[in-house]
């Protein structure tokens, strides 16, 4: 068995399993064992029920007393226990598990872990907890045992038996680092670090584990960029445009002016546009810092050369807002443009006619989504490729669409608040501008972390806000009530506003759930001003537009990063009217030990709101080293590495890559031939 083994060829793998596998991407053994676990079950010792602290997880040997109980609620059912040991009660509690009531009769005894709680008047808790036999716990007590991302149709059983066979069956991995190398970086073997990995024998073999993977991932990264970029420097710009007076023309007729950052930043695009190099620039900037106006006039230059421009965007909302947005400005300014929509819900004859467009050479500028990269899409003359909020593309992705024609210059945009340090390293293949002044006319947000308890007073201001015209929006991390049911969630608190607030106060919900037809047109609806408040996930946190929004209210703020709280926060203030944005936390669910105590990261949203120093400060903050940490940036393509977390293993990579660079220029060395390219 090698690393290219069909995964069909393990045992116990017949073809309905291979095909599952197989679907969500997993073809050889090789994407089996770089299958990571996404977190771990640490399988504390027993505890009595008096003993266990309460918000912490832990597992007691408790013996069921009575009957349990089945209600349904909502169309869901929740079932009730009182368990004991000798020390006292428990109640424990089941969400859309009614078959609990047969397996836990009166009198059996089992191991329940999970998170106790307490009720004000001092009664304990659980709820949804997992359950054992005493005889099944007492093995895995003490143990690490991997949980994986589970897909319909495999169990985490069959996905951690499978990884385990391959584990066994496979020769040691090979290493790039020799003995030396290892022990100077320090860091194990890849062959110990692969199987670690999966089955780490303590949490210090499990820190170890990750640093190595995490290092190549990095390593791996930086190579591919720095080489990339060795490319792109000596690229010369066979078709330099020319440049036409359309971009200024709009600038002059625009009611207000560009900020001195955005005419620093424009001067930069136009001058590698017509320069003699070809293109390769990240524009970075803050929620707000108007990245989009200056993509428009890139896009504008391109079509007065009679070539084609093309903006990628992460989500069909997003795109369908570019599009409106250009338009509106079409149609304003009288612009002599043709721009067409791309997306995966454009379907039928709408699809074929954009194809024939964009073909012809008859639509000069293309937004879309990934639609834009496919097969079937031809352009006449792309002379132009800009992909907005580039953490959500890896670099292949705008790769693939640049390479829909011959040498063509490259825009990427993020709004991610990267601190520059880390920046020069991430985008070493890019020149880069930095928007770092917000629009004139706009007034900073008015911030507030407060508890949800008082959640009411904010419903009030919120009210209020609505009464004069504008809008709000509601964040919650849930879709619909699951295992943490402690959490908020979209489907049931729209529910609640609605019987909160008057009936006037028309209130909407979204998800990412949702078809995108049905999402465009929700956000149509609150665009329009149809809808008074937006009760969403995060799906809303890239990029919507709507100047109408004064207050952002965020639900279990505790449970998001930094970095994310910021992009929902940049939903509000994009008008002329002061904005604000409410961080509702659950003390002492951040896991503070003071539960009355504001979480940190929280009292430093509230004091900001420059993107940049946020990122600074969640760097200083969270540190390296958070195993089951939130990770914020794995949207930017890696599997275990997360920018802010691992910083400093970031560091490292990044001064071996220019060692081996400065010895081997051209990575032709037989260890450097092993890397795998593929997390860029």
């Amino acid at each position: 068995m090698n690393l290219h083994t069909e995964v069909g060829k393990l045992k116990r793998v017949g073809p309905r399993t291979a095909q599952l596998l197989q679907s969500k991407g997993l073809s050889t053994v090789g994407d089996l064992v770089v299958y990571y676990p996404s977190r771990y079950e640490k399988y504390v010792g027993l505890s009595a029920v008096s003993a266990s602290l309460e918000n912490k997880e832990c597992a007691v040997l408790l013996t069921v007393i009575g009957r349990g109980s089945t209600i349904r609620a909502g169309g869901k059912t929740i079932s009730h226990f009182k368990a004991a040991d000798a020390t006292g009660d428990c109640r424990l509690t089941f969400f859309n598990m009614p078959y609990m009531v047969k397996n836990l009769p009166p009198g059996s005894q089992r191991v329940f872990m999970g998170v106790m709680k307490m009720t004000p008047r001092g009664l304990r808790y659980m709820e949804q907890p997992r359950v054992y036999s005493r005889e099944d716990y007492h093995d895995l007590e003490g143990t690490l045992q991997p949980v994986y991302p589970l897909f319909q149709g495999m169990k985490n059983k069959q996905i951690s038996g499978l990884i385990g066979q391959a584990l066994e069956e496979l020769p040691e991995f090979e290493d790039y680092l020799d003995e030396s190398e290892r022990e100077r970086l320090g860091l194990c073997a890849r062959d110990t670090a692969l199987r670690s990995i999966h089955h780490p024998g303590s949490m210090q073999e499990l820190g170890m584990a990750r640093n190595r993977l995490i290092f190549d991932e990095f390593f791996e990264f930086i190579i591919g960029i720095r080489k990339k970029k060795k490319e792109n420097e000596g690229l010369k710009n066979e078709r330099p445009l020319l440049g036409k007076d359309l971009p200024e023309q709009l600038l002059s007729k625009l009611p207000y002016s560009l900020t001195g950052a955005q005419k620093r930043a424009w001067e930069e695009i136009k001058r590698d546009l017509t320069g003699e190099y070809v293109m390769s620039r990240l524009l970075q900037g803050d929620v707000g810092s108007g990245k989009t106006i200056l993509a428009f006039l890139s896009l504008l230059l391109c079509s007065a050369n009679h070539r084609q421009g093309a903006l990628m965007a992460p989500t069909e909302v997003l795109a369908r807002q570019h599009m409106d947005n250009l338009v509106k400005l079409k149609e304003q300014y009288d612009l002599p443009i043709n721009p067409v929509l791309l997306t995966g819900s454009v379907k039928g004859k709408a699809r074929k006619a954009a194809y024939d467009e964009i073909a012809s050479g008859r639509a000069d500028i293309i937004i879309g989504t990934h639609a834009l990269i496919q097969d079937s899409v031809e352009y006449a003359d792309l002379g132009l490729v800009i992909t907005d909020e580039q953490h959500r593309f890896g670099v292949r992705q705008r790769e693939s669409l640049a390479g829909k024609g011959s040498s063509v210059p490259v825009l990427v945009m993020s709004a991610t608040p990267i601190p520059r340090t880390l920046a020069i390293i991430m985008y070493g293949d890019l020149q880069i501008s930095v928007l770092d002044e917000i629009p004139a006319g706009r007034l900073p947000i008015k911030n507030l972390a407060i508890s949800s308890s008082e959640r009411r007073r904010i419903y009030r201001f919120m009210y209020g806000q609505i009464k004069q015209g504008r809008q709000a929006y509601v964040i919650c991390p849930e879709v619909e009530e699951g295992e943490m049911s402690e959490l908020e969630n979209v489907r049931d608190y729209t529910q609640k506003l609605q019987k909160i607030f008057p009936a006037e106060v028309k209130i909407d919900s979204l998800n990412g759930r949702m078809k995108p037809s049905e999402k465009a047109e929700i956000m149509e609806r609150f665009g329009s001003g149809e809808t008074d408040i937006l009760v969403s996930t995060t799906v809303i946190e890239v990029g919507i537009d709507v100047p109408n929004a004064t207050v952002i209210a965020v639900e279990n703020a505790e449970r998001f990063g930094m970095s994310q709280l910021h992009q929902l926060r940049g939903r509000v203030g994009r008008g002329q009217w002061q904005s604000y944005c409410v961080f509702l936390y659950t003390p002492g669910a951040a896991g503070d030990d003071d539960p009355d105590k504001k979480p940190r990261r929280l009292e430093i949203l509230e004091k900001t709101n420059d993107g940049f120093k946020i990122a600074e400060e969640d760097l200083k903050l969270r540190g390296p080293g958070d195993l089951f940490g939130e990770r914020q940036s794995g949207e930017l393509g890696f599997v275990l590495a997360d920018i802010y977390e691992d910083s400093a293993i970031m560091r490292k990579a990044a001064a071996y890559a220019d060692e081996v660079l400065l010895s081997d220029p051209e990575f032709e060395t037989p260890h450097m031939r092993q890397l795998d390219f593929r997390t860029i």
